[in-house]
């Protein structure tokens, strides 16, 4: 990195420091307890991440008091924004009928209607608690289907805290039979199933690669991937944990392609935990627990009445169908206005995304593949990260921003002048 790089980052890190007190006595205090203060990795940056007291609306305040346009939304759980009345309303309700009942409930079978309503591919759904344990479940689903155990995932998709490829995998991976290939390659698919096409029980994808840096599917990749699986009778499967709110029917549905299985989480339970799988009928149909041959799937807190009414309240009353197609032509029209004004003031930079979720990337290239990734794309997020943040803007760490219904156009106006301005100090930095 160039000396004005490491000359920023030290001034800006020490501003951070003295602005923040009570966050680093709270991290310092935490990590007596838990391993650096953290028990969800993605959260930590250097040297301290903030350590949040609130939120309201579209902003989140620190244990410091100071208030921030928050534009983490929780890696796509916050698409509501903080304190949603009808949200509230609904917990509340639910709440006086009891936590934990040990039974099914009203809420459960509305929502489960509600959503395989909603996306054409899901004939019928299960539930679970986090996107991590509906890809889990997914997977350990197209191996029991097919009676096959190779699992092709993709170079730097992240598809739950055990099933992360960054890199090509992590040592915190469930051991499936992964065959990971780069992303956007649809050479590498057809050479693969042309060769062992029989053996492969399911391709997990992200149809955006969210960690990756938010790197859009090409058609061409995903019709592939289709086509592949179709011929070669294994299942594909689409993680829409986040990019379900990319359109009424997620990225599916901007994209025409059905998926045999899909996964969903975050936002869909209102801000609660929250995740389901569900597909085509016949693959779904093998966890009737009425058969003496079901597939058993447990889970304590899979239908627990908080996921289940605040989900249905978020998907009937204020994410209903009109509301995420008006919202995604609203924040891609934003996302667009912002590229062209960078584009404009000639700063190599570029965003990735759909509408509401996009990451910042630095260079001249658009990336097609979490590979093309570069170290100066990362330094510059660094930069970027704290420098905003003394504007009053909450960025995720690793360069993603996340849009909420909770976002007004000043919010986004007030985003857009700032980012920009973020953007345009930290060129010279970088370059």
């Amino acid at each position: 990195m160039t000396p004005e790089y490491k000359d920023a980052l030290q001034r800006l890190t020490e501003r951070y420091i003295a602005t923040h007190p009570r966050s680093m006595e709270a991290m310092n205090n935490a990590s007596q307890w838990m391993p650096g203060g953290n028990t969800r990795t993605v959260l930590h940056y250097d040297p301290f991440p903030l350590v949040i007291r609130e939120g309201k609306g579209s902003r989140v305040i620190d244990v410091d008091g100071l208030e921030y346009l928050d534009c983490v939304g929780e890696f796509s759980a916050g698409l509501y924004g903080h304190q949603q009345p009808a949200i509230h309303r609904a917990i509340e309700l639910a709440l006086k009928g009891g936590l934990t009942l040990g039974g099914p409930n009203t809420w459960e079978a509305e929502l489960a209607e509600l959503i395989c309503k909603r996306f054409d591919s899901i004939d019928k759904v299960r539930f679970c608690n986090s996107g991590t344990e509906a890809n889990l479940f997914a997977l350990v689903t197209a191996r029991a289907y097919t009676k096959r155990d190779y699992i092709v995932v993709f170079d730097g998709a992240y598809h739950g805290g055990v099933m992360t490829f960054a890199g090509g995998g992590s040592p915190m991976n469930v051991p499936f039979d992964y065959i990971v290939l780069p992303y956007n390659d649809p050479a590498a698919v057809r050479a693969l199933f042309e060769k062992q096409g029989e053996q492969i029980a399911a391709v997990l994808v992200e149809p955006i690669l969210g960690a990756g840096g938010n790197i859009p599917g090409t058609d061409e990749f995903l019709t592939v991937l289709r086509e592949a699986t179709s011929a070669s009778k294994s299942l594909l499967i689409f993680d829409e944990v986040k990019t379900s709110r990319c359109s009424p029917q997620g990225v599916q549905g901007l994209v025409k392609l059905t998926p045999d299985l899909t996964t969903l989480g975050k936002y869909v339970g209102g801000g609660m935990p929250f995740g389901a799988f569900g597909g085509k009928q016949e693959i779904m149909e093998r966890f009737d627990p009425r058969s003496t041959a079901s597939l058993k799937h447990a889970g304590t807190f899979n239908n627990n009445v908080i996921s289940m009414s605040a989900g249905l309240a978020g998907l009937t009353t204020v994410y209903t169908p009109e509301r995420a197609q008006a919202f995604h032509e609203l924040t891609e029209a934003f996302k667009q206005s912002l590229e062209t004004q960078i584009a404009a003031a000639g700063l190599p930079v570029h965003l990735t995304g759909h509408g509401s979720m996009f990451s910042l990337h630095y260079g001249q290239d658009r990336p097609l593949r979490a590979a093309d990734v570069t170290e100066k794309t990362i330094a510059f997020r660094r930069l970027l990260l704290l420098r905003c943040m003394e504007q009053g803007i909450r960025l995720a760490g690793r360069g993603d921003v996340y849009l909420s219904l909770a976002m007004t156009a000043a919010d986004l106006d007030e985003l857009s002048l700032k980012l920009l301005k973020a953007i345009k100090e930290t060129i010279p930095e970088i370059a």
